[in-house]
């Protein structure tokens, strides 16, 4: 029987908490790590319902994509339905963990299942981050160099798109005087000494940061180790927000949006002007993603498949792409079985329940 934290732990080692927006708030909102999993119930949302439903599947642990509790509860006593969700999880021992912007940002994610639903091809991250490299450069006796350069590939560091460990290492001579409270690896008290050093850098994303600097102590004969991060401008072309790929084939505008309907359970498509007859590059963004237009745009894009787009910002297509906005729910509907394919790969001696409660808020007349 696996315990919360190995779920989680497995969720975040494709979704890392550190990549969620700073409005967010993915991650354990109630339950304790410690507690073994009778049954996982996954959802878009958490609500009362989805409580009940996990109640009676005797499930205690419900993994969602939206976190019930965005703000700071100041009381909870029940007066709207967020503190209800909260009051029932509780009551009922049931944990609930999200999986939120985290999972929109990565590879994998949300936007690249909407992608996988589309048919798309030669998938990408539609707007890759920036500042979140980090370049760790170190310095050590050529004799330690690859035992040092291991170690910080296992934490994490040199993994380059398809490539891993990357590195580079130049030679090079390193001065310093131990003083009487120390002791040296290298040298003797109180006297210069002058060493042949390895200076090594390597690359690593910054929510890794803290294990391998844990392993690069861990590993380096000094007793003091010299380094430095610094935070590269460059993209990460694996983070980022959106996804965009291609059909195996063009399809008229209108076949094209009739496929969107069929596969992604769509009522109605809210659109501007379908100024392509021919549409190929599709651009996604689960949810609200109006603030990738221009990214779509820059991209070359036919089509944009989003939600939650206002009324002045259709306008900022300028007949440049369309803006399909098929509805919040319906863009991010598929992330449980997401959830769903990826946790049963890894657990199969638990019981797995994909939610059959439509949270959808929208009804259509």
């Amino acid at each position: 029987m696996a315990q919360i934290r190995e779920i989680t732990d497995y969720l975040e080692a494709l979704a890392p908490l550190p990549l969620q927006e700073d409005y967010d708030n993915a991650g354990l909102i109630t339950g304790h790590k410690d507690t073994d999993v009778q049954g996982i119930l996954f959802s878009l949302d958490c609500t009362e319902a989805i409580v009940a439903e996990a109640l009676s599947l005797q499930c205690n642990l419900i993994v969602c994509h939206h976190p019930i509790v965005f703000r700071g509860l100041k009381k909870i006593n029940g007066k709207n339905y967020v503190e209800r969700t909260i009051i029932a999880a509780l009551k009922n021992d049931i944990a609930i963990y999200a999986s939120h912007t985290n999972l929109d940002n990565v590879m994998g994610g949300t936007n690249f299942k909407i992608a996988q639903k589309l048919g798309l091809t030669n998938v990408r991250i539609l707007a890759p981050k920036k500042h979140i490299l980090r370049k760790l450069v170190t310095f050590v006796p050529p004799e330690s160099t690859e035992n040092v350069l291991q170690s910080l590939s296992r934490a994490g560091a040199g993994q380059i798109g398809n490539y891993s460990e990357c590195s580079f290492v130049t030679q090079g001579t390193g001065s310093f005087r131990p003083n009487d409270q120390a002791q040296p690896a290298i040298g003797t008290k109180e006297t210069l000494e002058k060493v042949a050093e390895d200076r090594i850098e390597v690359i690593l994303p910054f929510e890794k940061e803290h294990q391998v600097l844990h392993a690069l102590r861990e590993a380096h004969p000094y007793e003091e180790v010299a380094y430095y991060l610094s935070t590269l401008e460059n993209t990460h072309q694996e983070v980022g927000s959106g996804s965009i790929g291609t059909l195996p084939q063009p399809m008229p505008i209108q076949s094209f949006l009739d496929h969107v309907k069929q596969s992604m359970d769509v009522e109605m498509i809210r659109h501007t002007a379908l100024c392509k007859d021919s549409v190929q590059t599709i651009a996604v963004c689960g949810g609200s993603g109006s603030f990738l237009l221009q990214h779509a745009i820059a991209q070359k894009a036919d089509v944009f498949v989003s939600a939650d787009f206002k009324y002045h910002e259709f306008f900022d297509a300028e007949g440049k792409v369309i803006v399909a906005d098929i509805g919040h729910f319906e863009s991010e509907q598929f992330t449980s079985e997401l959830f769903y394919e990826v946790i049963s790969k890894k657990f199969t001696n638990i019981a797995l329940n994909l939610s059959r409660h439509n949270t959808n808020p929208i009804s259509y007349y």
